[in-house]
């Protein structure tokens, strides 16, 4: 047992460790390679920090457990929310919270986007199993377009929305989203060394990725934890890390916009991986999806909407640190999870 706890944790602080490296040199490609402030977020560092649950979704879907897969998906979308409290509270934003500092337009946009795909999970989990074709299921390729004309959308709203300064609100971030990657992008290494760093870091993530799913689900096993609240809590805050490290960096820089919008980014990219699934399956994958991951989903799509209500509202105070939609955000997410234990314990 003390030997694969240390496993685990190795493989955490791996995933830690290359996370910040990818952040890095995600802003310096994202910039040499013209992809733009909003785009090389909702790409780039969306696959990027994502890496360890695309590693744990391909293991899970080549090895026949698509409800691993599910699980991972849905409960690692609400714990990358709650990450958003863990900037506020320590990234160091001043007298005022974060979602105070970032508002704006797109933002919240970005946000409706996470809903309008978790929406589609819901309403996929319900079609009959046997509704595949080509490997493909209606309810993943559905949701792949839908990211894909939500970023089609959000890149054409990036700095042109018909709203007063474009969207943006009065006394938030001075400068523009994306100035920590242009700062970045500045430094004396080269685009091939940051693209070989970047692969390499990726190589680590993914590799780390697996070591973590495969020790964590022995961990769960030896002490009795169910995996549907080992998947939805541990193992998805243990592939969060990314999140936390590249989120730390940019609310550090001044660039809470950025934060904010990496976390919505991935948050909306993750369900894209149902596709994946589905193919390397065989399975309509989505329709494993259990009562746990529903409420899980259910749960994601509260907690977005809680920091997208923040963003319009701009609380301005402060309580134990953080602003008031954050501290909402953890106690809902709290509450939420120790309904997940009542579920789980009582069926």
């Amino acid at each position: 047992m003390p030997l694969l706890l240390a496993v685990f944790a190795g493989a955490a602080a791996a995933i830690w460790v290359a996370g910040v490296q990818l952040s890095a040199q995600t802003d310096v490609l994202s910039v040499r390679l013209h992809l733009g402030s909003a785009l090389g977020g909702l790409i780039l560092l969306a696959v990027a920090t994502n890496l360890p649950e695309i590693a744990i979704v391909v293991g899970a879907a080549t090895s026949g457990k698509v409800g691993l897969a599910v699980g991972n998906i849905l409960g690692g979308i609400a714990i990358q929310t709650v990450v958003l409290v863990v900037l506020d509270a320590f990234g160091g934003t001043g007298r005022f919270p974060l979602t105070y500092r970032a508002a704006s337009l797109l933002l919240v946009l970005e946000a409706a986007l996470v809903v309008a795909v978790l929406a589609v999970v819901v309403a996929a989990s319900q079609l009959p199993s046997g509704l595949i074709a080509l490997r493909l299921a209606p309810g993943s390729v559905l949701i792949a377009i839908l990211w894909a004309a939500g970023l089609f959308l959000l890149r054409k709203a990036d700095g042109s929305l018909p709203w007063q300064a474009s969207g943006e609100a009065p006394d938030n971030q001075g400068p523009p989203r994306g100035h920590s990657r242009e700062k970045a992008a500045r430094r004396d290494v080269g685009t091939a060394r940051s693209a070989t760093i970047f692969a390499v870091a990726a190589l680590v993530t993914l590799l780390a990725g697996v070591v973590l799913e495969r020790s964590g689900e022995a961990v769960a096993d030896r002490i009795g934890l169910s995996g549907v609240l080992f998947g939805g809590t541990v193992l998805a805050a243990a592939t969060s890390l990314p999140e936390v490290s590249t989120g730390l960096a940019s609310v550090r820089a001044g660039d809470y916009q950025l934060a904010v919008s990496d976390i919505f980014g991935g948050n909306a990219f993750l369900p894209v991986l149902f596709l994946p699934a589905t193919l390397l399956s065989g399975q309509a994958v989505l329709t494993h999806a259990e009562g746990t991951d529903i409420y899980l989903t259910a749960l994601a799509m509260l907690l977005t909407l809680v920091y997208a209500a923040g963003l319009l509202f701009r609380p301005r105070r402060r309580i134990a640190g953080m602003g008031i939609d954050s501290l909402t955000a953890l106690v809902l997410y709290a509450v939420g999870v120790a309904g997940l234990f009542a579920i789980v314990t009582t069926s």
